[in-house]
């Protein structure tokens, strides 16, 4: 799968071409870094509410929902998802089989769907390969995703894996492109501060305007 051009179909939405276009154009004044301290903060949480932090610490202390042999599925399944290549790295470097485990405890109507596809693909493997699907070989395990990454090919025994396949593809996605791999994978820098001049002179010409020669005096020249 191309993961460049799947990032339109996951951000784009409706935004049109001409304002991606402006949105990527590089700028004369470019953005400001943050600061060694303003890292150190969005790093430790400060920026968070305390519920939120609270209710994520609660979540992390309950039992794992998922077992070793589970997570071996999910970890294979998502990987085959968003592989690593050589811009970044894939979903499991970008720990999305823990995000998943998160998930499913913080939503809990997700558990039995991505539990009884897990199975069922399980199952799937075991009739045709008679091997569970961690312990087939690559291409087997490509075999059986073709049957179920394409809704529109899929044969209607292959309904409810191709429902589980869905849900498992919008989880790793989400995984992936809100982690630190994910959004360097965009470049995607959020909302940062411009170094700006003010108004261009032309424009205030425009509407009979200009700064005083105070506001010159104390304004920041970046140029």
């Amino acid at each position: 799968m191309d993961r460049r051009k799947s990032i339109k179909t996951l951000f784009i939405g409706g935004v049109s071409i001409s304002v991606l276009a402006e949105a990527c154009t590089t700028r004369e004044n470019s953005p400001v870094a943050p600061t060694e301290k303003e890292k150190e903060a969005i790093a430790s949480g400060i920026n968070r509410m305390k519920e939120e932090i609270a209710h994520e610490k609660m979540l992390d202390a309950e039992p794992a929902f998922f077992t070793p042999m589970e997570m071996a599925t999910i970890t294979v399944l998502g990987d085959i998802i968003i592989p690593r290549d050589s811009i970044s790295g894939s979903a499991s470097d970008a720990k999305v089989p823990a995000f998943i485990e998160f998930i499913v405890k913080d939503m809990p109507e997700h558990q039995t769907p991505i539990r009884g596809g897990l199975r069922w693909l399980d199952v799937q493997c075991l009739n045709r390969y008679g091997k569970a699907f961690t312990e087939c070989e690559l291409n087997q395990q490509m075999q059986m995703v073709d049957e179920i990454a394409w809704p529109k090919k899929a044969k209607p025994d292959m309904l409810r894996g191709v429902a589980f396949f869905n849900l498992m593809r919008n989880l790793v996605a989400t995984g992936f492109y809100t982690s630190e791999i994910g959004v360097k994978d965009v470049g995607y820098i959020g909302n940062m501060p411009n170094q700006w001049n003010g108004v261009p002179e032309d424009v205030l010409k425009q509407y009979n305007l200009a700064y005083t020669e105070k506001e010159l005096k104390e304004c920041i020249s970046f140029s």
